[in-house]
């Protein structure tokens, strides 16, 4: 399926000093230690900000965040939390993708929690042992320059990028960092170790071009040095609303197909953080309806998840297109190896 804009409904660490002026903007701060919350996020900043904006305004809480560079989004992070572990400076881990916040889970280092809005969302997207919190997804799409394939010519499926057709001409962000890095891990547990190595393998044999970030991509697409590539839908979202010539593909939707894939944001509190209570308050916030309502109608059109938010979404959703079946504590333990085999691959692209 191919969309511009489709309508769908759907039922002290302070780090560096432009963090630490994020919040003081309306007037100094005056507030105590204990309404202070440190936050991890990989969401980008110009998201993310807005939100804690609010929590400020609503609930007299400062948050502290410290954000993660395009090129090593998530996985960067998750190396720092694995280093603190014996002293968390960490309250809450904003992930923008999922798998990472599960290898911190099998390493003991979420704690336990259970807002009563976690019964808002569906099971999939929530940890059974309370320990993170999904919410507000985006799918991982196919952009396309308009200007450059016409309709009959686009790709419908993920596999097309090893299409000797297009050598040369297709990206992909870094495949060991974010949402990249997720997809790699869901098609080795989905396909199993050889299929997936052979797909990667075919890949790097077409040439693809690989860019620092999803943001990259769609940039490229829209400018014409790549006539495809895969991305997230915030990312291939910001160049249509730029006006610039590019559309989605949902890819693998023929019956039986693979199914696109969708990631949510996810929320943990980091056991032994310093700010226990300010991190449940947080946590509550933001799975509520109107966060996932505001980042919907941002310019990241993410999707909410929670399932009483009803709203006109400006994209695809799980209800609205064939949607890929993920296991995503499969695609946890096949992380690793996935890992290894795709630095070897791309080494180059270091």
């Amino acid at each position: 399926m191919i969309c511009t804009a489709a309508p769908a409904r759907f039922a002290p660490y302070f780090f560096g000093v432009s963090g630490a002026l994020l919040l003081s903007a309306a007037g100094c701060w005056t507030g105590s230690p204990e309404q202070d919350v440190v936050v991890y996020t990989s969401l980008d900043s110009e998201f993310s900000k807005p939100i804690f904006a609010d929590v400020q305004r609503d609930l007299g809480l400062r948050v502290l965040p410290k954000f993660d560079a395009e090129s090593t989004k998530t996985v960067g992070l998750t190396s720092e939390l694995l280093a603190e572990a014996e002293r968390p400076r960490c309250d809450v881990f904003w992930n923008n993708e999922i798998v990472n916040t599960l290898r911190l889970e099998k390493r003991g280092l979420l704690e336990t929690y259970r807002p009563a809005a976690a019964k808002q969302y569906p099971a999939i997207f929530r940890s059974p042992r309370g320990t993170w919190h999904g919410f507000a997804a985006r799918a991982r799409v196919i952009a396309v320059n308009t200007q450059l394939l016409k309709e009959e010519e686009r790709p419908k499926s993920i596999l097309d990028l090893t299409d000797e057709r297009w050598r040369g001409k297709v990206g992909i962000a870094k495949p060991l960092f974010g949402t990249t890095a997720t997809q790699a891990a869901c098609l080795f547990a989905y396909w199993g170790v050889e299929r997936a190595e052979q797909f990667f393998e075919q890949l790097a044999a077409n040439d693809v071009q690989v860019m620092s970030g999803n943001k990259q991509v769609a940039q490229a697409v829209a400018s014409g040095q790549l006539l495809f590539g895969l991305t997230d839908t915030d990312d291939a979202v910001g160049e249509i609303q730029a006006g610039r010539p590019l559309a989605i593909v949902y890819p693998d939707q023929e019956e039986g197909g693979l199914g696109t894939l969708f990631i949510p944001n996810t929320l943990a509190i980091i056991k032994g953080c310093p700010h226990p209570e300010a991190a449940r308050r947080l946590v509550d916030y933001l799975l509520s309806p109107g966060v996932e309502t505001k980042l919907a109608e941002g310019p990241s059109a993410q999707i909410p998840l929670n399932e009483t938010v009803t709203m006109e979404a400006r994209i695809e959703t799980p209800q609205t297109v064939q949607a890929m079946q993920v296991d995503f504590e499969a695609a946890t333990a096949e992380w690793d190896r996935a890992a290894v085999f795709l630095r070897e691959l791309f080494a180059a692209a270091e």
